[in-house]
């Protein structure tokens, strides 16, 4: 499995934008999805994780009510939409899938870079 992500971007607080993730290879294998980020001089962190089949989310506490999760399987993609957001978002974002649950996520993407400006 292989993902493209795509949508990094610069933007004011208060902004949004939306990130995407392109799945391609055997998506029927894939249990769940995630977004991570990494922050220049900090460790990784999850930001949240979306069921492939049933569409459940979960959410760090740090972007509940801001930030949602959703897929599209038809079109094989993870979207991560993004509100409110303030320079702690700051990060390259990764989008990253694992076969089953609570396995260690196994397929990452490249990330893409999202800035906020103050």
């Amino acid at each position: 499995v292989q993902f493209a992500e795509s949508g990094g971007a610069v933007v004011q607080t208060g902004g949004s934008l939306r990130l995407s993730c392109a799945a391609s290879g055997l998506m029927s294998s894939i249990y769940s999805m995630g977004w991570f980020r990494q922050a220049p001089g900090k460790e990784r962190e999850s930001v949240g994780t979306i069921t492939w089949g049933g569409g459940s989310t979960d959410y760090a506490d740090s972007v509940k009510g801001r930030f949602t999760i959703s897929r599209d399987n038809n079109k094989n993609t993870m979207y991560l939409q993004m509100n409110s957001l303030n320079p702690e978002d700051t990060a390259v974002y990764y989008c990253a899938a694992r076969n089953r649950w609570p396995a260690n996520f196994r397929y990452w993407g490249q990330g893409t870079q999202v800035t906020v400006s103050s």
